[in-house]
């Protein structure tokens, strides 16, 4: 899993259908043998489409404005958003 994400991540502007199809298999492969997919992976999906998402590449990252810090980051495939918040202690 982790080979095959990291090969996508690679493959990403150059190759985007191939990313897809190696992000796709891994994604295979941890619920065929019901492995949960670590965070670091977890978060390269959309949570709506379950496309793989490369920061920059095929989605849109930005930095919350309000008073509760966060990270917005918006699918390029089917323009959903969606929040990670960042802990107060981090960017303190």
């Amino acid at each position: 899993m982790h080979i095959l994400v990291k090969k996508a991540l690679s493959n990403a502007r150059q190759k985007p259908e191939l990313a897809q199809r190696q992000a796709g298999m891994a994604r295979r492969i941890s619920t065929k043998y019901r492995i949960k997919m670590p965070y670091e992976i977890r978060m390269n999906f959309c949570k709506k489409c379950k496309m793989f998402i490369v920061p920059g590449v095929s989605s849109r990252v930005r930095l919350g404005r309000s008073t509760l810090k966060s990270v917005r980051i918006t699918c390029s495939y089917c323009n959903h958003t969606y929040r990670k918040v960042i802990p107060k202690m981090i960017y303190k």
